[in-house]
């Protein structure tokens, strides 16, 4: 019967439906895969056809569930799982969809190029390995309904990724290991059972009624087990082949099959020998390995689930009719949320009333409680451990930074590092080569032992089934990743643990990373006839006018009892500020702006940050200003240096205060004075020379050369421009955690090493084992199963 062109299905006689694809006339199996084919044609993607792997999936949405689809449209139905984002001053919303039907990269590439000819669309992802796609668009221009109908049209069904859907799928998957592996034990032990008694025959006579009895019985006990509890191998095996891949269960299902028709064979014909035993064993065996390797990739990876359990379901809202318990999930900005000690914060948000320690540890790594008062931000899933608080809520929880961080960790998760590609590439290739090494035992052997052939050709298979070497990689990066998160790093890109092992340069901002970026006034000093009071409230008087840090720190001295009126005050962007006060022009800036020159200006060699007040004819008085070190810099300095790295300070500030920072803190290299372009120049120019730079920043100017270095760090107190540039954000603003990481990155490497040596170094060993007849199957499968729990157990290390 002919194959459907499309879905590969059979096409029922007399059908009609077909159309012509490339100048032939292809047949269809219904008007479903007609439909879809012809909506590929019209987008001119026939070339999909010629770069699949897989056939496409049948087309069976009906009008009627397009026509539902119009429901996710709705404001109070996208609220659960749609964000809102910013690209330039656009607002566009973004969505990470759960994908069926996804067979091959070819998939991938079909919906991608699909759906952006969609109008309005921005961006789509669609990872293959995950089975989801990452979607933004202009919802003026598109709605939800006509992308989702989109998947449809082209034999796809996409709908919303939610996190309690995936725990409901996890519980759903263990529960299925479960059955059938109860299954699998009880009846390998009732098979186990009849085996003693076929055992016995070598030692003692039985009669051959009793032993063909025992065969049927061990057969009949082993069917179900063969047909439900092995069933996932099938399944997984008959996947991969109808995908033209070669998987780990490809060699499983074939040693199952294989080794259980040849026992039925033996039983039928009353000839040969039966391993029921070896057989049920060995799927016992390897659905307790499948579980056991579950549940520890699950807790390796289940940091972002957490998180999002962090948020309450329940707020206590406060309006003009009283308190009400309403969803947390409904809270909108401006809502008044009242929070009791001990409970947790359903929203970010601006404490209103009251004063309170907040655990932070979730978001920052940091244990210990910190003092938040009225006017400071809080947010959601933080813990008020001390006293009541009522806040204004500032942002919904879709848009919570508790949100930011999961979906900047799933970003982090989806991008997969050259050596977790390198471990699938591997583990592909071994199958095929595992393959023909099997064909070739089995030649060997029957024509030495024929009686044997078979039996050594399964130990082979199934003891050198490469899974440990599938999981050496993606379970060591994943437990590494919740680690980081949980100790205040949040990685938005996979390749910075492995930038971090091979890195031999550091290059830090100056303020707001190596500083705290609060300047304060030092001193003053008066020139003229004026007292420090006056100079020190005219100064006031005039920074009053300016948001500048310099000017914030004026704000923050210590207030005079004189009190001034300023008129005509303008700021002059780059050199200070002038205003009239009582009559006199005043003016505040830096020494160039005042026009003093090398003899006037006694401290042109002076470290530290040194600004002046005149009036119209002299100097008035000096200010020393100074931005506070972080207490951690020093140590984090040597620390880099100790560990064998070169450090850079690339600062946009000009003056002898970065001097001073560079020779306090003892880095090897100052860059000073230095333009966003120039930054991003200093950087290729040591790429150039083969230095791997990790850079760390925090400002507007330093987002070019954050997303210009080979790893970034941004700091969590940073610009949203700076951080959304970054390959990581450290949440504490900590920089001590940046030697945390690159210790984590090292101990990460090392675990990927030893497990690529133990699942490399296992089938090394038990191959010739297992070839030269040594090694049973049943044995065969528990060290298979053995193998990879070691592989998942040394990567949970990093977890601790």
């Amino acid at each position: 019967m002919t194959g459907c062109f499309h879905c590969g299905e059979p096409v029922p006689a007399g059908s009609d439906y077909a159309l012509e694809i490339k100048g032939i006339r292809q047949p269809m199996c219904c008007p479903g895969c007609q439909a879809v084919a012809q909506t590929i044609l019209e987008c001119g993607l026939a070339s999909y056809y010629e770069h699949r792997t897989a056939p496409g999936i049948k087309g069976e949405l009906v009008p009627s569930e397009l026509a539902a689809l119009t429901h996710y449209d709705l404001a109070e139905v996208q609220q659960d799982f749609v964000v809102e984002t910013k690209s330039g001053s656009q607002k566009l919303r973004e969505i990470q969809l759960s994908v069926e039907g996804l067979t091959c990269a070819a998939c991938a590439w079909l919906i991608e190029r699909h759906l952006t000819k969609l109008p309005g669309l921005h961006y789509v992802n669609v990872n293959t390995t995950t089975h989801r796609a990452r979607i933004k668009w202009d919802p003026a221009a598109l709605s939800l309904s006509d992308i989702l109908k989109g998947f449809a049209k082209i034999g796809y069904r996409a709908y919303p990724f939610q996190t309690h859907s995936q725990e409901a799928l996890y519980a759903r998957e263990v529960r299925s290991y479960m059955f059938r592996m109860a299954l699998a034990g009880l009846g390998s032990m009732q098979v186990m059972m009849c085996a003693v008694a076929l055992y016995m025959d070598l030692f003692i006579s039985v009669e051959e009624e009793f032993m063909i009895y025992f065969k049927w019985i061990s057969l009949l006990l082993s069917t179900p087990i063969m047909i439900y509890s092995a069933q996932p191998f099938y399944v997984g095996a008959w996947r991969a082949l109808k995908q033209g891949h070669l998987s780990m269960d490809v060699s499983v299902s074939l040693a199952l099959i294989g080794a259980f028709v040849a026992s039925i064979w033996a039983t039928v014909f009353n000839t040969g020998e039966v391993y029921y035993d070896s057989i049920t064993m060995f799927v016992f065996f390897l659905l307790l390995g499948r579980l056991l390797e579950l549940r520890a990739r699950r807790k390796a990876s289940e940091s972002s689930s957490n998180l999002a359990r962090l948020v309450p379901i329940m707020a206590t809202r406060i309006d003009e009719e009283g308190e009400h318990e309403v969803a947390a999930k409904t809270l909108r900005v401006g809502d008044r949320v009242r929070v009791l000690a001990g409970a947790t914060l359903p929203a970010d948000g601006i404490i209103v009333t009251g004063a309170a320690s907040l655990d932070e540890a979730m978001l920052t790594g940091e244990q210990l409680p910190l003092l938040k008062q009225a006017g400071d931000p809080v947010y959601a899933g933080t813990i008020n451990t001390d006293a009541p608080l009522e806040i204004r809520v500032s942002h919904p929880i879709e848009e919570s930074r508790l949100a930011q961080i999961m979906r900047l960790q799933d970003h982090a998760l989806d991008d997969k590092p050259a050596i977790a590609q390198l471990a699938d590439v591997l583990s592909r290739h071994f199958i095929l080569v595992l393959l023909v090494i099997a064909a070739l035992v089995w030649t060997f052997w029957h024509f030495h032992a024929p009686e044997r052939a078979f039996w050594v050709t399964l130990s082979v298979l199934v003891a050198t089934c490469p899974c440990a070497l599938s999981l050496a990689t993606p379970t060591a990066l994943t437990s590494a990743t919740a680690h980081l998160t949980r100790s205040g790093i949040l990685l938005r890109r996979g390749h910075v643990l492995d930038v971090l092992t091979r890195a031999n340069r550091v290059v830090m901002d100056k303020t707001g990373t190596l500083t705290t970026g609060n300047i304060s006034l030092l001193s003053t000093q008066p020139l003229a006839s004026l007292g420090e009071s006056e100079c020190l409230a005219i100064a006031r008087t005039l920074e009053a006018y300016s948001e500048h840090p310099i000017a914030r720190a004026f704000k923050r001295a210590a207030p005079t009892d004189i009190l001034l009126a300023a008129s005509e005050v303008a700021p002059v962007i780059g050199h200070g500020i002038q205003g009239m006060i009582a009559g006199t022009q005043y003016r505040i800036g830096s020494a160039r702006w005042l026009g003093l020159n090398d003899d006037q200006n006694p401290d042109k060699q002076e470290s530290g940050l040194i600004i002046y007040l005149a009036d119209e004819t002299r100097l008035l008085a000096r200010f020393t200003l100074a931005d506070t070190l972080r207490a951690d810099a020093k140590a984090l300095i040597q620390a880099f240096q100790a560990a064998g790295l070169k450090t850079t300070i690339l600062t946009g500030d000009g003056s002898a205060e970065a001097d001073a920072v560079a020779r306090e803190l003892g880095v090897d290299e100052l860059v000073k004075g230095m333009t966003p372009d120039g930054k991003l120049a200093y950087l290729k120019g040591r790429e150039a020379a083969g230095d791997i730079s990790i850079m760390v920043g925090d400002g507007i100017n330093d987002a070019p050369v954050l997303a210009g270095a080979h790893a970034s760090f941004a700091m969590a107190g940073g610009t949203d421009l700076a951080k959304n540039s970054a390959d990581a954000i450290l949440l504490a603003d900590d920089l001590s955690r940046l030697l945390a990481a690159r210790t984590l990155a090292l101990r990460t490497r090392k675990i990927i090493k030893e497990n690529f040596a133990w699942s490399i170094g296992y089938n090394l060993l038990v191959l010739p084992l297992a070839a030269s007849g040594w090694l049973p199957p049943y044995l065969a499968a528990a060290g298979m199963s053995l193998s990879s729990l070691i592989v998942v157990t040394n990567s949970m290390r990093l977890n601790r």
